[in-house]
């Protein structure tokens, strides 16, 4: 069914980040802070490959993904939904399913055998594709999958990920000077408003994580 009618962008963001601590997909740990992908420290992580496992949670978060692309995006904007190897795969299927369209998949580098191609599934020249990933933090990793969905001559112009890290400047400026505009449905702040509000981390944590959060740079630099 094609979602028309959810709640305000505000309440999404709210209920999207209660969800995500419920299932515990939300980490805090100041004291031994996680590794990102850049290599610097960060006392926040987030796992949401754990959404595919709780079926009442994803189906509400896919509508709520859904409904805020037709909203921000338009209602016969995107021809095909693709999803980026491997964590926007499941999503992506949920997503084009909703809107009643075809779904393909991006791998993050040519397969090395048989027609060694980045995307699987039928894309067609001229298409309007809408990226769909669980997840961005400085936005790096969406322009590689952009670059191969356009290479294929169709256009892609959108990505919609269910959490924005939201604490990057940089982030959006790099996706828009890709020609990329970006939909999400919760932030890091999102989740902090939240947990402060249910109490589910101690004070000191939680103002760490606020340390972190409102300027994570210096953050990192004081923590080598």
């Amino acid at each position: 069914m094609i979602p028309s009618s959810y709640p305000h962008k505000a309440e999404i963001a709210r209920l999207t980040a209660r969800m995500l601590l419920e299932i515990k997909a939300v980490h805090f740990n100041a004291a031994e802070p996680f590794t990102l992908a850049s290599g610097l420290p960060s006392p926040t992580y987030i796992d949401c490959r754990k959404l595919i496992s709780y079926p009442r949670i994803r189906s509400t978060l896919m509508d709520f993904l859904s409904v805020t692309v037709l909203r921000e995006a338009g209602f016969e904007t995107f021809d095909n939904i693709a999803g980026g190897e491997t964590a926007g795969i499941p999503f992506a299927a949920m997503v084009a399913e909703r809107l009643a369209l075809p779904m393909t998949y991006v791998r993050k580098k040519p397969k090395g055998y048989g027609r060694n191609a980045r995307i699987e599934g039928a894309m067609t020249e001229g298409q309007r594709v809408l990226l769909v990933e669980d997840l961005t933090t400085d936005g790096g990793s969406k322009l590689s999958f952009v670059d191969a969905i356009r290479e294929t001559g169709a256009m892609c112009g959108h990505t919609a990920v269910i959490f924005y890290y939201g604490i990057f400047p940089e982030t959006e400026k790099t996706l828009g000077d890709h020609g990329i505009a970006l939909h999400h449905l919760c932030t890091w702040h999102d989740v902090l408003a939240e947990a402060k509000a249910a109490q589910d981390f101690d004070a000191e944590t939680l103002d760490e994580v606020e340390s972190f959060l409102n300027d994570p740079r210096a953050w990192q630099a004081a923590r080598g």
